[in-house]
C-alpha cells in the first residue's frame, strides 16, 4: 500500500511539473508573440508592400547596386523587420543591398547564424554586419564566429554581451547610442566598451532614445526621445555612411 501512495504521489508531482512547464512555454510563446510592428508614420515613408522578399529575407536595393558592400540588420527583440525599412531603403539609396531578415519567435538571439544564408547568396560583396537591441548583440556573436565572412560590425542602441570579446581583434565597430536610451543606456555602452576594439568609433545621439532606432513606436522601459523619429533616423543614417565612407577610403 506504501508504495502504491509513493506511485501516486511520483505521478502527482511529474503532473504539476509538467503543469508548470507548459504554463512558462505558453507564456514564453505568447510575450514573444506581442510584437513591435511598423508604425502608420513608417508606412508613409516607405511602400512596405513594395519591398522585395527573399526567402525569410528583406532585402532593398536599387536594380543595380553601385557599391560593393552588402549592409545586414538583425532586429530587436520583439521587434518586426519592417520596422527598419527605412533605414534599409535610405541605405539602398545610396548604392548599398541592405539585408534584414525575419527570425525564429522574433528573437535574433535564436537565429545567429541567419547571416550565412545572404552571404552565400551574394559572395561577390563585402558584408558589414550589425543590429540593434537584441539584435546588435546576436550580430556580435556572429562576427566573433565568423571574421573571415565580415568586414565590419556596427551597434544601433547596443552592446556586446559578457561571452564575446573582440578587444583583440582589428575589425571595424561603429557603435551608435542614444543620449536618452532607457534600455540600452550610455553607462551600459561605455561598460561593454572592454570587449570591444580600442578603435571603436562611438557616436551619440543627442536626445534620441531606443525606440527610435527603428520606427515602431514606445517602448516600456524607454524614455521619451527629445527629437523625432525621422531625426533620430537620418542621423543613424548619417554616422552609418561616414563610417562605411571612412573605411572604403581606408
Amino acid at each position: 500500500m506504501t508504495k502504491l501512495k509513493n506511485l501516486s504521489l511520483i505521478k502527482k508531482i511529474l503532473l504539476l511539473l509538467l503543469l508548470i512547464l507548459f504554463i512558462c512555454v505558453s507564456g514564453f510563446l505568447i510575450w514573444a508573440s506581442l510584437t513591435f510592428d511598423a508604425t502608420s508614420e513608417l508606412k508613409e515613408q516607405v511602400n512596405i508592400e513594395e519591398i522585395h522578399q527573399e526567402d525569410s529575407w528583406m532585402i532593398f536595393a536599387k536594380d543595380t547596386y553601385t557599391q560593393q558592400e552588402g549592409i545586414i540588420i538583425y532586429p530587436g527583440a520583439k521587434v518586426e523587420p519592417e520596422a527598419y525599412s527605412y533605414l534599409g531603403q535610405e541605405l539602398a539609396n545610396q548604392g548599398y543591398l541592405v539585408a534584414i531578415p525575419s527570425v525564429t519567435l522574433n528573437l535574433s538571439i535564436f537565429n545567429l547564424n541567419k547571416a550565412e544564408e545572404i552571404i552565400s547568396e551574394y559572395p561577390n560583396l563585402e558584408w558589414y554586419i550589425g543590429g540593434h537591441s537584441m539584435g546588435g548583440a546576436a550580430a556580435a556573436m556572429f562576427a566573433d564566429e565568423h571574421l573571415d565572412l565580415i568586414e565590419g560590425l556596427f551597434f544601433l542602441g547596443s552592446y556586446p554581451g559578457g561571452s564575446v570579446d573582440l578587444s583583440q581583434e582589428s575589425l571595424p565597430v561603429l557603435s551608435i547610442y542614444g543620449e536618452l536610451d532607457g534600455l540600452s543606456t550610455p553607462e551600459k555602452v561605455d561598460a561593454a566598451a572592454p570587449l570591444l576594439p580600442p578603435d571603436t568609433f562611438y557616436e551619440e545621439i543627442i536626445g534620441g532614445n531606443h525606440a527610435q532606432f527603428g520606427w515602431y513606436g514606445e517602448q516600456k522601459g524607454d524614455n521619451p526621445a527629445q527629437i523625432s523619429t525621422i531625426e533620430q533616423q537620418d542621423q543613424i543614417i548619417d554616422a552609418l555612411l561616414s563610417w562605411l565612407e571612412s573605411l572604403e577610403n581606408e
